[in-house]
């Protein structure tokens, strides 16, 4: 049996019979060495060993009948549960939860925990916090050695965040417990050591500018934001109000595979990855110097959910996991070879949606679409934007896009019995 015990927020934690009995009788104990120093004046005798690496634990604790793990806080928010529940039988895990450090947090500084966005930055990105950096946020974040607050407000700067007040909580519940408030200036300009035994919160406010560019708030990036291989907003972009167009016809949901085939400069893939975290997204591009503006809007604006393939379609195909939802914004010649290919690897209840501007690719994909087993809509959409002419305004219009969306209502082999 294995007994997750979080330690709450304490140096001195206080735990029930129930638990000191566990700690008196267990076979072996892990944690820390912060941690076994906390509970060593509990244990009688030595059967405590320092928390190994995770891939050597499970062997670790196979081979004993009961043991306790010791965790920080509550093991099942942003702890080691999460590790636990995904390599052993729930009926072999108890957790006993302790108070988390965010929690702490919020009580010493009066924060509503329900009105606050938690962003765990410990062994993971940096740049995870950027689309995250909007005005009137309270933000409980998690840190690690690269995401140290003169870190976090230089993120905030590189936001367009520069009036926000970034409180760093340190030793919560310790002797040596310490909380101060710093402005993103202050932070930037002095070298103020912290204990690694810290939380930080991120307060934005209303912009003083609201000219200043900061990250999105709302799906449609305006297309100047997104690095091209043309003038801003120009290039090889989706723009923006087609692109909201298919990110609704995508509708990406929690758990979704998306393949993004030709994907340009990403303004689909990256806007597809940015609102959702628990989507992978996998964007597919052949041409490099579009590639390498797909490599930097996918850096500025923190997709670390968005995986990117330098490579033509569909010979790229056979490396990547298989989707539930496709898109194709571009084909290189192989318009065919890639709808047929995408098609088959959908499961039933998959989609695809593709786009064409020419007339050639639009009669391919409705006659692709006519001749498959699918639920299916298609629409076009024609853009007409104002521009000054001889000193008047004149609505100058796009090319325009014919979008269609499919999807799978039966498998392959019963299209083949069908036919």
């Amino acid at each position: 049996m294995i007994y997750v015990l979080g330690l709450g927020v304490s140096e001195y934690p206080k735990f029930n019979s129930e638990i000191i009995e566990l700690l008196e009788t267990s076979d072996r104990i892990f944690g820390s060495p912060r941690q076994l120093k906390c509970i060593k004046s509990l244990i009688k005798h030595q059967r405590v060993e320092p928390l190994p690496k995770l891939k050597e634990l499970k062997s670790q604790i196979d081979s004993f009948k009961n043991v306790v793990i010791l965790a920080s806080g509550d093991p099942l928010f942003y702890g080691i549960g999460k590790w636990l529940s995904n390599n052993f039988e729930p009926s072999n895990l108890t957790f006993f939860p302790g108070v988390s450090s965010l929690q702490a947090c919020c009580s010493e500084l009066g924060l509503s925990m329900q009105d606050c966005e938690v962003i765990s930055l410990h062994g993971r990105p940096l740049n995870n916090l950027r689309k995250k950096l909007t005005p009137n946020q309270t933000l409980l974040i998690l840190t690690d050695q690269y995401s140290h607050p003169k870190a976090l407000a230089q993120e905030c700067l590189n936001a367009g965040i520069d009036n926000a007040t970034i409180t760093v909580c340190e030793q919560l519940g310790y002797t040596g417990q310490r909380i101060k408030s710093f402005s993103i200036e202050a932070l930037l300009e002095q070298n103020i050591e912290f204990d690694v035994l810290h939380v930080s919160v991120i307060q934005t406010q209303t912009l003083a500018t609201p000219t200043i560019q900061v990250m999105p708030t709302f799906p449609g990036f305006p297309d100047e934001l997104f690095i091209s291989d043309a003038l801003p907003g120009k290039g090889m972009l989706t723009k923006r109000e087609v692109r909201l167009n298919i990110l609704s016809l995508l509708s990406l949901q929690n758990g979704d595979v998306i393949w993004d085939v030709g994907a340009g400069c990403g303004s689909i893939a990256v806007e597809l990855a940015y609102w959702n975290q628990q989507a992978k997204v996998i964007a597919i591009e052949h041409h490099t110097k579009r590639f390498d503006c797909l490599q930097a809007n996918k850096q500025k604006f923190g997709v670390n959910n968005l995986s990117l393939i330098n490579a033509k379609a569909p010979e790229a195909f056979d490396q990547l996991a298989s989707p539930n939802k496709v898109f194709i914004g571009g084909s290189g010649g192989e318009l065919d070879n890639i709808l047929k290919q995408t098609w088959g690897l959908l499961p039933v209840g998959g989609v695809l949606v593709a786009s064409a501007v020419t007339e050639n690719t639009k009669s391919a994909l409705l006659s692709f679409m006519t001749n498959t087993n699918c639920e299916s809509q298609s629409v076009q959409i024609a853009i007409s934007k104002a521009e000054p002419l001889a000193n008047q305004l004149v609505y100058r219009p796009n090319l325009p896009v014919t979008l269609i969306k499919m999807i799978k209502t039966q498998s392959e082999s019963g299209i083949e019995n069908n036919e």
